[in-house]
C-alpha cells in the first residue's frame, strides 16, 4: 500500500455551485483504490479540478489514463492530469503537518 496523488483540471468554466459534483460522486466513489478527493475551483476562471489520493500507483494510473480522459471527453473539455508519488515526499509533508499523513 502506498500514497499516490492525482491532480486534475478540466478546462471548463462553471461556477462551482453549478458543477455536477453530486452526480459524479457515486462514480468517483466506485473508482478502485480511491481514498479521498478534494474538489478544486479555479480562482477567476472557474475551472474545475481535483486532488485525489489513491492506494497504489496502478489504481492512480487507471484513473488518470482510463477513467478521467473519458469523463473529460464526454463534456467536450480539454484537461490536465498528473500523478505524484506521495511516498517519496512523506517526511517533508509530515514536517508541514499535511493532513494526508496524520
Amino acid at each position: 500500500m502506498g500514497k499516490f496523488f492525482v491532480y486534475t483540471e478540466v478546462q471548463f468554466s462553471v461556477h462551482f455551485d453549478q458543477a455536477p459534483w453530486r452526480e459524479l460522486t457515486p462514480t468517483l466513489r466506485a473508482q478502485p483504490g480511491l481514498r479521498s478527493k478534494t474538489w478544486l475551483s479555479g480562482v477567476q476562471n472557474n475551472s474545475l479540478g481535483g486532488f485525489y489520493e489513491f492506494d497504489s500507483l496502478e489504481n492512480a494510473q487507471a484513473f488518470a489514463y482510463d477513467y478521467f480522459p473519458t469523463a473529460a471527453r464526454e463534456i467536450g473539455a480539454a484537461f490536465t492530469t498528473r500523478i505524484f508519488d506521495g511516498n517519496v515526499t512523506e517526511a517533508a509533508s509530515r514536517c508541514l503537518n499535511s493532513p494526508y499523513y496524520n
